[in-house]
């Protein structure tokens, strides 16, 4: 007689981070479309009700693992800007930690921006992005850059500069992910791969990211 239950792989520590490994597994594998409560359950050789149980539906499951997506994301940029003592250049750190990220975890990258899927509501997904974007504004505004637990406080100007930077930044990650930059590169004969382009792109156009001259 057969049966369709997964062997039970789970043994110990916690449930609801092995579900969330589990996730990530079927993300790297069978992308987006593959996120299903099932799938993750089968893969994590737990009961098909355990994460309904602890995350409620697929759009909880999914929120937790884009909020894991956002944390190494702030980390990737908190760790690069901590390499570089000069402010112009923790700017550029940043950039590039922001686009290096997307470019090595694309189908995490894509989950993080998949709105028809997630739930930003939700706190840790919430709490997540907003400290992101609070390393972001640190680093790039003009301000004294340090990484306390401080809410960042913008005026127009300084808003206007990291949305800018960010658009720039986002852009060029997801012409990267979306393998759009193809026809550039055959044009581009001293340029070697995409991920190249890209970096020599944040390193000669410094769209965004500086201060302007002081009054």
């Amino acid at each position: 007689m057969t049966t369709d239950t997964p062997p039970k792989r789970y043994h110990h520590g916690s449930l609801p981070e092995a579900l969330l490994a589990a996730a990530e597994t079927v993300l790297l594998r069978d992308g987006i479309p593959g996120l299903g409560l099932r799938a993750i359950a089968r893969e994590a050789g737990v009961s098909h009700t355990a994460p309904k149980h602890h995350f409620g539906d697929t759009t909880g499951l999914v929120s937790e693992l884009a909020a894991v997506g956002y944390r190494r994301l702030s980390d990737a940029m908190r760790d690069a800007a901590a390499r570089s003592a000069d402010a112009r250049e923790r700017r550029g750190a940043i950039a590039h930690a922001y686009v290096h990220f997307a470019h090595d975890n694309p189908a995490m990258f894509g989950l993080m921006f998949r709105n028809e899927m997630i739930d930003m509501q939700r706190p840790a997904l919430s709490n997540a992005s907003r400290e992101a974007m609070r390393v972001m504004a640190a680093i790039i505004g003009a301000r004294n850059e340090t990484m306390g637990d401080a809410p960042v406080s913008l005026g127009s100007a300084e808003a206007m500069r990291i949305t800018a930077a960010w658009g720039y930044v986002h852009g060029l990650a997801i012409l990267l992910i979306d393998q759009r930059l193809g026809g550039i590169l055959q044009v581009t004969p001293d340029v070697d791969s995409p991920i190249d382009l890209v970096d020599k792109a944040l390193r000669d156009v410094r769209f965004g990211f500086d201060a302007p001259p002081a009054p």
